[in-house]
């Protein structure tokens, strides 16, 4: 009878190695598909610009996403996030693998906020709208909107940037600074801006920055859409005779003082916009128009009415003589008392 002789191999240094080297290969993909805690709140995580890797990786350490840095560090690098990394703000959380927090930091899925600017806000007011989320900083964007060289660089036919951020929702993130979000309102300007309204623009005589003004001032006048082509209207025909426009709204624009009410006072004011003291358009406009208030100046009613007075629902009473206004004002004041 033959015994089976059973070999014996003995083990090499090679094979140890090889052996570590498929351990540690397996513990980090392990590592790079595990979730790093068991945790699921939400982390924000906030890389300015000009965040370095390294730094970078010390955020997210910090905040408690990096389980392993060495084997974080080399996952990065491995997928080719040493320099593809974008800033911004991000939700994370500890559920998420190291791979998946990687990807979404180089594919730059920033949080986003949405940001709703309303018609007729001035710059003032939007630079406190997007300072209340963080997404500027309220001195800096107010700087930029009123620097000369930065509003050529836009192709802005005025001095600032008044008139030509258009009023819309925006999804907005703090990555974009305030130069970027300038840009992305006014780019929204031009395209409702159309090349027809351009042409029709021509046609009347006017500027774009005094169609622009000229809206500003529907806008401020009234919310109601069917109501803007009549105060379009009385701006127009008080232009043509030579009227002073009298628009409450100019009185006050840039008044550091001035608390929602218009007084008489305000109305003496010798200010450049005051269309009180002044003849003609102001020298720019005094907020932010939507396109109906566009379309108004450019398309005002064919009516001849020379006057109008706000009544108590919002809407005004219109008006061809000043014995009729003067009369309408009388009325709505009775009203109003009572």
């Amino acid at each position: 009878m033959k015994l089976l002789r059973i070999l014996y191999i003995k083990p090499t240094i090679s094979f140890f190695l090889g052996l570590l080297i498929l351990s540690m290969l397996v513990f980090f993909m392990n590592f790079a598909s595990q979730p790093v805690g068991q945790s699921s709140e939400t982390i924000l995580i906030d890389i300015p610009r000009g965040t370095g890797f390294t730094e970078i990786i010390d955020i997210l350490n910090n905040a408690g996403l990096v389980e392993n840095k060495p084997f974080f560090y080399a996952l990065a690098i491995m997928r080719g996030a040493a320099r593809q990394i974008k800033a911004g703000e991000y939700e994370l959380s500890d559920a998420m693998p190291p791979i998946d927090i990687i990807n979404k930091l180089v594919m730059g899925d920033t949080k986003s906020y949405k940001v709703t600017i309303p018609e007729d806000f001035t710059i003032k007011e939007i630079a406190a709208r997007l300072a209340a989320d963080k997404l500027v900083s309220e001195e800096t964007f107010l700087k930029l909107a009123f620097d000369q060289n930065f509003v050529k660089t836009l192709n802005i036919p005025g001095k600032t940037m008044e008139g030509f951020l258009y009023p819309e929702t925006y999804r907005l993130d703090r990555s974009m600074g305030p130069k970027e979000i300038i840009r992305i309102m006014n780019q929204e300007f031009w395209e409702r801006f159309t090349p027809d309204m351009r042409q029709r623009a021509a046609a009347m005589g006017m500027t774009i920055t005094e169609v622009v003004t000229l809206a500003s001032l529907i806008g401020k006048e009234t919310g109601f859409k069917d109501e803007k082509p009549m105060v379009s209207a009385v701006f127009h025909n008080r232009l043509k005779k030579g009227m002073k426009l009298q628009s409450d709204p100019t009185a006050v624009y840039n008044l550091d003082d001035f608390d929602g009410k218009i007084r008489r006072s305000h109305l003496l004011k010798n200010t450049p916009h005051n269309t009180y003291r002044n003849y003609g358009l102001p020298p720019g406009p005094i907020a932010n128009p939507d396109i109906n208030s566009l379309t108004a100046a450019l398309y005002p009613a064919k009516v001849n009415y020379l006057y109008f007075v706000a009544n108590n629902n919002g809407s005004h009473q219109f008006s061809y003589t000043l014995i009729d206004h003067h009369q309408a004002v009388s009325k709505y004041q009775i009203l109003r008392k009572k």
